[in-house]
């Protein structure tokens, strides 16, 4: 019976960078469980890698056959665009074990869905201090310098990760990324592993 591992944190965090070069261990032998959604592919992303890239019609489609698991839609300066998990033919988990990225919120459905034998959370914590230095860091780049955006995010991740949210979703273990990422992922592979040979408990 194989099992979703499912990375989530707020922003800053290094959750993607984790998920990254976790997914790439060839040991755990992990596949993406890999989503929808509804916005234009972007410049070196690839469609099935990233995520499946359809238009909202496709999207409709499959909710009307009952596949879609979880959707969130996101108002932006280019229209709504949907963010989606969808049970299809590219997940086998009674032979596979998969690596995903996403929200808590997201997390809750899957597990909702699943069972909560099949749904393993890995929450990836960082200090505020740390994770507001961080985001700062990022965003004084000129590439970048959207400082309402990130307010913004930072605030939204207080309440959407809330000691509250994370304990109704049953969520207990940290895995602290503030010092030293290879140890984080380090942990976390491990933890991986000894869940897959059952010598730890998800």
């Amino acid at each position: 019976m194989g099992k979703i591992f499912y990375i989530m944190g707020k922003s800053s965090t290094g959750k993607d960078t984790i998920f990254e070069k976790v997914a790439e261990n060839p040991e755990l032998n992990l596949k993406h469980l890999v989503m929808y959604t509804t916005r234009p592919i972007r410049a070196k992303e690839k469609d099935g890698r990233e995520y499946y890239f359809v238009d909202d019609d496709a999207a409709a489609k499959l909710q009307r056959q009952g596949k879609v698991i979880e959707m969130r839609s996101y108002q932006t300066m280019h229209g709504v665009w949907k963010y989606f998990t969808v049970d299809d033919e590219h997940t086998d988990l009674e032979h596979n074990d998969y690596i995903a990225i996403g929200t808590l919120e997201s997390y809750a459905k899957l597990k909702e869905y699943y069972g909560a034998d099949r749904i393993v959370p890995i929450y990836i914590e960082v200090d505020d201090g740390n994770r507001l230095e961080r985001a700062l860091k990022r965003e004084k780049k000129p590439q970048n310098r959207k400082f309402e955006e990130m307010c913004r995010r930072f605030l939204a991740d207080a309440e959407d990760f809330s000691e509250e949210n994370l304990r109704k979703a049953g969520i207990d273990r940290r895995f602290a990324n503030d010092n030293d990422r290879e140890e984080c992922m380090r942990e976390v592979e491990e933890f991986i592993r000894g869940c897959q040979e059952g010598k730890v408990e998800p």
